[in-house]
């Protein structure tokens, strides 16, 4: 009788804890914004937004990166100068926080997307990066003007201004901002500054953001060059930090963006030293 009961205390458990794994299930499908996998390319971002929204050595090295920026600009400043001054500033991850919107596409099991994007910066949501309005309104009272060069998208102008404005970073006008057009180099963008102004400063969290010789390199040839121009970091170049996105993870699997995101996160873990 005994051997009895404790048989069927073992089957009524079993299907206990089956009726609860079952339900966890359903669960999950019928809650996508829980992140139900460990997938580098989809919640990869997350965890960096992590380290981004909550460590402070995040914000340590940006206030580094901006006082150096002040350090190198008072500077150049002693020089004499025959055009106006300028610096040229990347908006999102340099001046601007997006951070939570890689947070809301990871739990949502999805990457980028222009759609997404915009539903974003539509909300005029963005906190600052840590430095940045301070250093800025700085550079402006000593009488360099403020450019800001960004792959946003025509159709997201009015939204980025408000935003810039909400926080009173200087020189945000139509003027001072240019989005992207036909194409993400932003060069010919930086030459056009170019023509009125001395430019003394570049800021930017992606190599991109300074010089058209890291537009679309390889892995290896974007390392080989940073190493080639190092002297050129913490100079005149500002590179702020952004271990979220940018061009370094699309260099790894060739650019190809389009790729699902399990064959990016093969490239990706076959690229890795490991033992």
């Amino acid at each position: 009788m005994m051997n009895m009961f404790k048989l069927l205390k073992t089957i009524y458990c079993g299907i206990l804890i089956l009726t609860i794994i079952l339900a966890m299930g359903c669960s999950i499908k019928q809650n996508p914004g829980k992140i139900s996998n460990t997938s580098i390319v989809l919640q990869g971002p997350a965890w960096a937004s992590v380290w981004q929204q909550k460590s402070g050595e995040y914000k340590a090295l940006c206030f580094q990166a901006y006082n150096l920026a002040r350090t190198r600009l008072d500077a150049l400043l002693q020089k004499k100068y025959t055009q106006p001054l300028a610096i040229v500033t990347d908006i999102d991850e340099t001046v601007l926080d997006n951070s939570p919107y890689q947070v809301h596409q990871a739990l949502n099991n999805e990457e980028y997307s222009d759609a997404s994007w915009m539903e974003w910066t539509a909300r005029i949501d963005c906190d600052t990066i840590p430095g940045a309005l301070s250093f800025l309104r700085y550079a402006k009272s000593r009488g360099v003007d403020i450019f800001y060069i960004t792959n946003r998208l025509e159709a997201e102008r009015e939204a980025t201004l408000k935003d810039l404005e909400r926080w009173g970073f200087p020189d945000a006008t139509d003027s001072h901002l240019t989005m992207k057009t036909t194409t993400s180099g932003k060069e010919p963008r930086r030459a056009k500054v170019a023509i009125t102004h001395e430019i003394l400063l570049l800021l930017g969290d992606n190599l991109s953001d300074f010089s058209e010789i890291y537009d679309k390199k390889t892995i290896d040839k974007r390392n080989d060059l940073v190493i080639d121009n190092s002297t050129t970091f913490g100079n005149r170049f500002i590179v702020l930090p952004n271990a979220m996105y940018g061009d370094w993870d699309g260099a790894i699997y060739k650019y190809q963006y389009d790729l699902p995101a399990k064959e990016k996160e093969r490239i990706i873990v076959e690229s890795l030293k490991r033992y």
